[in-house]
């Protein structure tokens, strides 16, 4: 049954599990109708997909399992007709399936060698495809969709500002820190999210010639599966404590500011880090009166609005900020540390050092 035309819809790969499970879970809180694409779902996401697959159409909020292998093409167009067969429209397109650069498509680990399954000459690397071209290629899917649905009257020059006509659509991508820090441990991975972010940045005019908004948060270090079931990541996290760890739910909470909201806080910096290093050095008198008035303020972001092209950094509560593309100043603080990297690095030179890398 298809929903109501005043409900709006959500397609998001990925969402059996991690970040985009809690996006889809924020959404659909919202009265959305979300499509979960994915292999499988988490016990958790089946409890979530059950609770809503129920809803009756006046009340939104209705959610759809779709099977989908987002490395092969068909699966994704076929995910929009699903779609929009059972909602009718879609206002968020969310490619945010992903892999963390497992062992089994890993530069440190090329291809016919274990346990990678890419092929010797096979012409690609599973990661890359799940990574970076199946978000790619499901934009350019949502963009197809988008104009098919509300066909612009005219295309005017790009030069010439012109009032939206249709109605506003969004595709918002999930990227990382990793496109900034570049650790040496995971190059495919970097590779891809600084990819998603040339292509968000590229695709910023839309929003103004099309009123189709595409956007990206950048999450640090997020406690999901992605983490917590592949051991040798997780020992790049060995001794860190909960505060150096993000949550799903508070970068979905940023997802759902840009997305629904249209408005999203940012915060100042590492500023609270600094508050506690004045208080360690013993400051009293009239510098900890001015410490506690900037503090007060510090507890309200500054709201921004949501614009085509703009990249957020989420790494927790609190820590939210603008990345810019040009002089930037980087990720810092908690939620951006890998305490431990050192361990994978002597692992990835290990590999290097056992003869016959590479397959040359």
């Amino acid at each position: 049954m298809a929903a109501p035309l005043a409900a709006k819809s959500a397609i998001i790969t990925g969402a059996g599990s991690g970040i985009s499970l809690a996006f889809a879970k924020l959404l659909l809180s919202k009265n959305y109708n979300v499509l979960f694409a994915d292999l499988a779902l988490r016990p958790e996401a089946k409890e979530l997909v059950s609770a809503y697959s129920n809803n009756a159409a006046s009340s939104g909020g209705r959610a759809v399992f779709q099977k989908t292998d987002v490395v092969d093409w068909k699966q994704l167009h076929n995910m929009f007709q699903v779609a929009d067969k059972e909602f009718g429209d879609v206002d968020i397109v969310c490619p945010g399936a992903g892999v963390f650069e497992p062992t089994w498509s890993s530069f440190w680990y090329p291809p016919g060698q274990p346990p990678s399954i890419d092929g010797p000459f096979s012409n690609h690397y599973r990661t890359l495809d799940i990574n970076l071209l199946h978000p790619i290629r499901t934009t350019q899917l949502a963009i197809s969709y988008f104009l098919s649905k509300n066909p612009p009257k005219t295309l005017p020059p790009v030069s010439q500002k012109h009032p939206p006509t249709t109605p506003l659509k969004q595709i918002h991508h999930i990227t990382s820190i990793a496109a900034q820090t570049s650790p040496p441990t995971q190059p495919l991975y970097n590779i891809s999210k600084s990819g998603k972010q040339a292509l968000i940045r590229s695709l910023a005019t839309l929003e103004p010639l099309l009123n189709i908004r595409v956007t990206g948060v950048a999450p640090g270090c997020i406690k999901t599966p992605l983490w917590t079931e592949h051991p040798e990541k997780l020992e790049m996290m060995r001794g860190a404590g909960e505060e150096m760890w993000a949550t799903a739910e508070e970068v979905a909470n940023t997802m759902g500011e840009i997305t629904v909201e249209g408005v999203v806080g940012i915060w100042k910096g590492d500023h609270d880090c600094k508050q506690t290093e004045q208080r360690e050095q013993g400051k009293e008198g009239e510098e900890e009166e001015e410490e506690e008035e900037e503090e007060e303020e510090e507890k309200k972001p500054k709201m921004v609005p949501v614009q085509g092209g703009m990249i957020i950094e989420a790494s927790g509560r609190r820590r939210t900020r603008i990345v810019k593309q040009f002089l930037d100043k980087g990720p810092s603080g908690l939620g951006n540390l890998v305490p431990n990297v050192r361990a994978a690095e002597e692992e990835m030179w290990a590999q290097l050092g056992r003869g016959g890398w590479g397959g040359c």
